[in-house]
C-alpha cells in the first residue's frame, strides 16, 4: 500500500510538472507558429493520444448519446477552441511565469460562480481566500502596483490570458453536467476532438500549410510535449491519482503548477522573477489554497 501510494504521489508531481512545462513550451512555439495553428496541431496530437487512452481501457471508442452532443460541443469551444487561442495569442507577449500565476485563479473563479449559479455555500474564509487570490493576480498583472491598472489598464498579453482564465471557467462549469453522465476521459476525449475540428477551419485561415512547412524540430517537440505528455498523459495520471487518493487531495498538488512554470521559465528562457511576481504569486496559491481546502 506504501508503495502504491508513494507511486500516485511521484505520478501526481510528475503531471504538475507536465502542466507547469506547458507555459514554457506554449511560450516557445507561440513564437514560431500562429495561435490557431498551433492550437490545432496541439490538439490533434492530444486527441489521438486521448483516443488511444480510451481504446486501451473500454476496449473501444466509448460512444455519446445524442442529448451529449450540444454540451460536448459547448466544452470544446470553451476547453478548447477559445482557450487555446487566448493561450497562444497571450504567450506571444506574456512572460510563462506571468501568465501560469494569472490562470491560477481559475479555481476562485470557479467557487464563486458555483456559489452563485449552484447556490453552493461560500463560508467566509472561502471569501477571504477568494479576495486574496484575486488581489494578488492584481498585484502580478500590475508589476506590483494594482492601483495602475485604473490609469494603465491592462495590457493585451495579460488581457488575453484573462481570457483563458474565462474560458477555463466556463468548460469547469459546463463540463459539471457531461461528467454526471460519462466518464470524464470520454467527455475529455470528445471535447477534445469536437474542439480539434473547431480550430482546423481557423487554422487553415491562418498559415496553416506554410507553418506546417516551415516548424522546426523544437516546434514539433514542443506540439508533442502539450499534445500528447502534458495533455494525454498528464490529464490520465491525475485522474487516476484521483480513483486512489480522492479529488481533494489531488486537487491540492495543483497549486504547485505555477510555481513549476515560474522556476522553468526562470531556467530555460531566463525569465527574470521580480518580487511583484513572488509576492503576487503567493497570495494567488494562498488564495486558492483557503477557497479550496476541504
Amino acid at each position: 500500500m506504501k508503495r502504491s501510494l508513494t507511486y500516485t504521489y511521484v505520478l501526481l508531481v510528475l503531471s504538475m510538472m507536465l502542466w507547469g512545462g506547458t507555459w514554457v513550451t506554449g511560450r516557445m512555439l507561440a513564437q514560431s507558429i500562429h495561435p490557431m495553428p498551433a492550437a490545432f496541431l496541439r490538439f490533434t496530437v492530444a486527441s489521438i493520444t486521448l483516443a488511444f487512452m480510451c481504446w486501451r481501457m473500454e476496449g473501444r471508442m466509448p460512444a455519446f448519446r445524442r442529448n451529449q452532443i450540444l454540451p460536448l460541443l459547448f466544452i470544446g469551444a470553451t476547453g478548447v477552441f477559445s482557450y487555446s487561442y487566448f493561450f497562444f495569442t497571450g504567450l506571444q507577449t506574456t512572460s510563462a511565469g506571468r501568465a501560469a500565476l494569472i490562470v491560477a485563479c481559475i479555481p476562485v473563479c470557479i467557487s464563486i460562480l458555483s456559489a452563485v449559479l449552484y447556490k453552493e455555500k461560500f463560508p467566509p474564509l472561502r471569501i477571504i481566500g477568494a479576495l486574496t487570490s484575486l488581489v494578488g493576480v492584481s498585484v502580478v498583472i500590475a508589476d506590483g502596483n494594482p492601483l495602475a491598472l485604473l490609469s494603465e489598464g491592462v495590457s493585451r498579453g495579460d488581457f488575453m490570458i484573462l481570457g483563458c482564465v474565462a474560458s477555463w471557467t466556463a468548460y469547469s462549469l459546463g463540463g459539471r453536467s457531461v461528467m454526471k453522465t460519462m466518464s470524464p476521459l470520454t467527455a475529455v476525449t470528445w471535447s477534445c476532438i469536437f474542439g480539434t475540428i473547431m480550430l482546423f477551419p481557423a487554422a487553415m485561415m491562418n498559415g496553416l500549410p506554410q507553418d506546417l512547412m516551415h516548424a522546426t524540430a523544437i516546434d514539433w517537440s514542443c506540439i508533442i510535449y502539450l499534445g500528447a505528455l502534458a495533455t494525454g498523459l498528464a490529464y490520465f495520471w491525475y485522474y487516476d491519482a484521483i480513483s486512489i487518493i480522492g479529488a481533494s487531495r489531488s486537487g491540492i498538488f495543483i497549486n504547485t503548477v505555477p510555481v513549476f512554470a515560474v522556476v522553468m521559465g526562470f531556467f530555460i528562457l531566463d525569465e527574470p522573477i521580480h518580487l511583484s511576481l513572488l509576492a503576487g504569486g503567493t497570495m494567488v496559491v494562498t488564495g486558492v489554497y483557503l477557497t479550496n481546502r476541504p
